[in-house]
């Protein structure tokens, strides 16, 4: 089902020389793990080493690959620019191959006449078959090009959703093509327009008005638990696609500014347990804006994201609500 092009691969690996490659895959992929280990050994010649901590996309690119081998493939992304790591590291995107022609055009009736097309990075090249349908059902259908973070036409990221706001004059909802609620709810906060979410395995056509209600409800408590903090911890990702160090510096500035203290922690992982020795009345991510929105139960104290807690500071309005998007870096 999904294109994990092995012998692309291979032809790489062999081409370049290579003695010694680590292979970095997603949650999602991990089951094949020791198959692609086995084909790549056979085909190649080359000593594989897997990479066994999660990988929760590009934006957490093992950097420190060359401490173990002579090159990088990285499945289930693609590369955000322009924070690829250069000539030693693949991207294979593991594209989806799937018909969605009649699952898009139920969809189109409950969709209105101009519609955006999004998708994550595995079902890309799904857009045109779901554009053709549309457009055979009467809709007017855009497909949004992102920032330079973005390498495909209608992706999105959970933390990146340009493509859908470059569209959004010229649309009145969108269709996501995915799974999960975290890419459409960011598209869906950011561009203040509906989104329906077609599951391309399934074929379920849902709304994400319910899970955005249960979200808003839950931020909403998080950031009036900490209206009332007087110290915060500020914390820097060191992966390299989520680090934001002066947008931590900012925010740390402005909470002094208020009279408040600002500490500043600097992790890889991310993790209630890597909290615990910090006694501050509540955090602020500047890293993935997910580790909030969807881990949030975890923390003992609130986690906020930088919207959030300016927000929480009296610097932006609620009403002003925006999903945390860390765009091009």
């Amino acid at each position: 089902m999904f294109d994990l092009e092995l012998d692309a691969v291979a032809s790489w690996i062999r081409g370049r020389g290579y003695a010694t490659v680590a292979v970095q895959l997603p949650e999602g992929l991990k089951a094949d793990a020791l198959r692609i280990s086995d084909f790549l050994s056979a085909s190649t010649g080359a000593g594989v080493v897997v990479l066994g901590d999660p990988c929760y996309g590009a934006c957490d690119l093992f950097a420190d690959y060359k401490k173990h081998a002579d090159a990088l493939v990285h499945f289930g992304h693609s590369p955000i620019r322009p924070k690829d790591a250069g000539g030693d590291v693949l991207f294979v995107e593991a594209r989806a191959d799937l018909e969605i022609g009649d699952a898009v055009r139920a969809a189109a009736e409950r969709l209105p006449k101009r519609v955006g097309l999004l998708a994550t990075v595995q079902y890309v090249g799904l857009i045109p078959e779901a554009k053709e349908a549309l457009e055979g059902m009467g809709k007017e259908v855009s497909v949004g090009t992102g920032d330079g973070r973005i390498c495909h036409p209608g992706q999105v990221l959970g933390c990146d959703f340009s493509a859908a706001t470059s569209m959004n004059r010229e649309v009145d909802a969108f269709l996501y093509i995915g799974e999960g609620d975290f890419h459409p709810l960011a598209a869906s906060f950011g561009t203040k327009r509906a989104v329906l979410v077609l599951d391309p395995l399934t074929g379920e056509v849902r709304s994400v008005d319910e899970a955005r209600d249960r979200m808003v409800r839950r931020r909403f408590a998080a950031i009036e638990r900490a209206r009332s903090a007087e110290s915060f911890l500020v914390i820097v990702c060191s992966k390299p696609g989520q680090e934001r160090r002066a947008a931590a510096d900012s925010l740390a500035e402005r909470i002094r500014g208020q009279g408040k203290k600002a500490y500043m922690v600097l992790l890889n992982e991310v993790g209630p347990d890597a909290l615990l020795h910090y006694k501050v009345d509540a955090y602020v991510c500047t890293a993935c804006p997910r580790i909030a929105t969807d881990d949030s139960a975890r923390y003992s104290k609130p986690m906020l994201t930088v919207t959030e807690a300016e927000v929480a500071l009296g610097l932006r309005e609620w009403d002003g609500y925006e999903f945390d998007s860390i765009g091009s870096l």
